[in-house]
């Protein structure tokens, strides 16, 4: 199972997220959960690069794992640029997670 967690402020400020698992949907190579999850998370990070300069703090490993956290981010115009691209990776995430939860988790914890 991929399991997704997303850390938020107390203020619901996305803060990071961690993804790690395998869906375990199909053999490798051919598993479309892996791939959707993979493809949304990395384009979310590229997107923050991309688009508002702002250069998270990336963690990969076994397994899956994927951890990406923000730096301190003052410019209030780019933080809600930037929360507004991990929405988006929310709400696609989720739509995989709503067809396919068998194999894909989401948790959102408050720091």
């Amino acid at each position: 199972m991929i399991r997704i967690t997303i850390n938020r402020t107390a203020e619901g400020t996305i803060r990071s997220f961690t993804i790690s698992g395998h869906a375990q949907f199909a053999k490798r190579g051919q598993d479309i959960v892996c791939a959707g999850v993979s493809a949304i998370s990395f384009g979310a990070v590229n997107a923050i690069i991309a688009l508002t300069n702002v250069k998270p703090i990336i963690q990969q490993g076994k397994d899956g794992y994927l951890h990406c956290e923000l730096p301190t981010i003052e410019d209030a115009k780019v933080l809600a640029d930037v929360q507004l691209l991990l929405e988006g990776m929310i709400v696609s995430l989720q739509t995989i997670e709503r067809d396919y939860g068998k194999y894909v988790n989401i948790t959102t914890k408050t720091l």
